[in-house]
């Protein structure tokens, strides 16, 4: 987790150095699509490290392992595999079903 933290803050700290002035339209766009992408990666990661806190605390309170949902234990399979989980994967499935219904 230390490490995605000292990453992102990289990323903010490179991003500041630049002056912002490109002779080429076509470089200042090239670094716009490479800096879009650079902060869509570091936004994901974000959001593993705060379901990562997350797991811990669930951890830490006796919930880890239980479906949000349908308060069914999550398999040990579905937990090697995305230990950070919160749904067991009946409930995913539906969840997932629900998005791509409504588009999300």
């Amino acid at each position: 987790m230390a490490s995605l933290l000292g990453i992102a803050e990289s990323t903010v700290t490179r991003m500041n150095e630049g002056d912002g002035t490109f002779p080429d339209p076509i470089d200042r766009a090239m670094t716009e699509s490479s800096t879009s992408i650079e902060l869509r990666k570091r936004d994901r990661e974000r959001k593993l490290i705060s379901k990562i806190q997350k797991a811990i605390q669930k951890t830490e309170d006796g919930t880890y392992g239980i479906c949000e949902i349908c308060d069914d234990e999550i398999t040990e399979d579905r937990l090697m595999v995305r230990p950070e989980t919160t749904l067991c994967i009946s409930c995913k499935e539906e969840q997932e079903k629900e998005e791509k219904k409504f588009g999300r």
